[in-house]
């Protein structure tokens, strides 16, 4: 926690500046307690621009593979993603339900859980199809889903450009996701898929893209 709020103190004001925030109903997130906070996701710099705006500690959950220390550029955003919160786990088939019981337990010790349910990153800046293991979380541990809207971290750092942009950032938090419809039924797969696609809804009313009933990693494979 003090690591996390120290390195929130140097990497807050530096994005800030470089990257102004127009932040909209940030009074929708608890200041203490369990909370799902459930983020549209455009860039890999998306979690840091949530840490720097919620002023709490947020977990993320992150694939392995962005934390490398090959070289030096990667090595400085490595150490900013651990810095943030988030926690590198193998998302491999095999480790997916590894994966889901770290992030219950970090829900059920009173975490602030950041997680980006289309599960990558959008190839074409619309809002793709969510994966149900984030209505099994909600459900499971009865943690409000705060639903998160983002824009303009596209582009920052657009594929073929090397020295980021420094344009405005928009980010919007809506009111609770209601999923009372689905209490208790965490296990059943038509109520996670159901209570997924109200989350989802809930995002896209937010940022106003256009929905897409894909997955994004399907549509990148293609």
């Amino acid at each position: 926690m003090d690591l996390y709020m120290a390195a929130r103190g140097v990497i807050a004001p530096t994005a800030r500046t470089l990257w102004p925030l127009r932040v909209e109903g940030l009074h929708h997130v608890p200041r203490t307690g369990p909370v799902i906070l459930a983020s549209n996701h455009l860039a890999l710099i998306d979690p840091l621009f949530i840490g720097v705006v919620v002023p709490r500690q947020i977990i993320f959950v992150a694939k392995k593979e962005l934390f490398s220390e090959r070289t030096l550029p990667q090595r400085a955003f490595t150490r900013a993603l651990r810095a943030i919160g988030q926690v590198p786990v193998d998302r491999s088939a095999g480790y997916r339900q590894d994966a889901m019981q770290a992030s219950l337990d970090f829900l059920n010790s009173g975490a602030a859980f950041g997680i980006f349910p289309e599960g990558t990153r959008s190839p074409d800046g619309r809002l793709y199809r969510g994966r149900t293991g984030l209505a099994w979380l909600a459900l499971t541990s009865q943690a409000p889903v705060i639903p998160i809207a983002l824009s303009g971290t596209p582009h920052i750092l657009p594929p073929g450009r090397r020295i980021p942009r420094f344009n405005r950032i928009g980010m919007r938090f809506g009111p609770p996701v209601d999923l009372s419809a689905w209490e208790g039924q965490g296990e059943r797969a038509r109520a996670r898929r159901a209570a997924t696609n109200e989350i989802m809804s809930s995002i896209q009313r937010l940022s106003g893209q256009t929905m897409v009933d894909r997955y994004a990693s399907d549509v990148k494979k293609a």
